[in-house]
């Protein structure tokens, strides 16, 4: 399936209006499609995969912001660095010392998100609410933590959904009054967006309603 333009647009246009920030979430999709949104004058793109992030950076315009939103692994830190302009799913204390000290290395500050853990499923990863509280995120001279990231569970139950968000903006209200720096939430994708901003998300990732189904064969 060809990037859905039209739906992009439409899309675009109402996240612009309100002062949300849309990341297309291209992971699995080929550079031909990214280059298509990006004529179209998109600039934020959402990978997590880092081989395939670094492929696609090393071949695509040096001006697109790259977000990284999946489970990043430590010893992968090092190959985004030079690069990457936000870390959406930073979910733990031993992540943030390891990104700082490869920022460190390449003279950058990284900005990252920290990913909070507001769905009952098993497998989400994240931070929960006391231990953000008590963490002092100003510790690290390389990164500078940008907001909070985190997903609801996967689920139809559009009441569930919403209390998961309405949870995450609670903490968020919290950890701003502690840390005006903050000034990022990210919360929503393609099936549940618009509750999200509903609920207080200004950044959304979505991929499938801009770019069709993923490819799951490709890695």
């Amino acid at each position: 399936m060809a990037v859905n333009k039209e739906k992009y647009q439409q899309i675009n246009e109402e996240l612009r209006l309100s002062n949300i920030t849309l990341v297309a979430v291209s992971k699995t999709k080929p550079v031909e499609d990214i280059l298509e949104l990006y004529d179209l004058g998109h600039r934020d793109f959402g990978e997590n995969y880092v081989q395939e992030l670094v492929e696609k950076a090393e071949r695509l315009p040096k001006d697109i912001r790259w977000h990284f939103i999946g489970h990043l692994q430590s010893n992968k830190i090092k190959l985004i660095t030079p690069f990457i302009y936000l870390i959406h799913g930073v979910d733990s204390f031993k992540l943030l010392k390891e990104i700082d000290k490869q920022a460190e290395k390449n003279k950058r500050i990284i900005d990252c998100l920290l990913q909070v853990h507001i769905a009952q499923e098993e497998t989400k990863f994240g931070f929960d609410e006391n231990e953000l509280l008590a963490l002092d995120i100003g510790q690290f001279a390389n990164v500078k933590i940008k907001g909070l990231m985190g997903m609801a569970s996967l689920t139809e139950n559009v009441n569930k959904i919403r209390t998961e968000f309405k949870h995450l903006k609670t903490i968020y209200d919290k950890l701003s009054a502690l840390t005006p720096q903050l000034s990022i939430l990210s919360m929503g994708m393609s099936a549940d967006y618009k509750i999200a901003i509903e609920e207080g998300s200004n950044m959304v990732r979505i991929g499938s309603l801009l770019f069709g189904d993923r490819n799951y064969d490709i890695k």
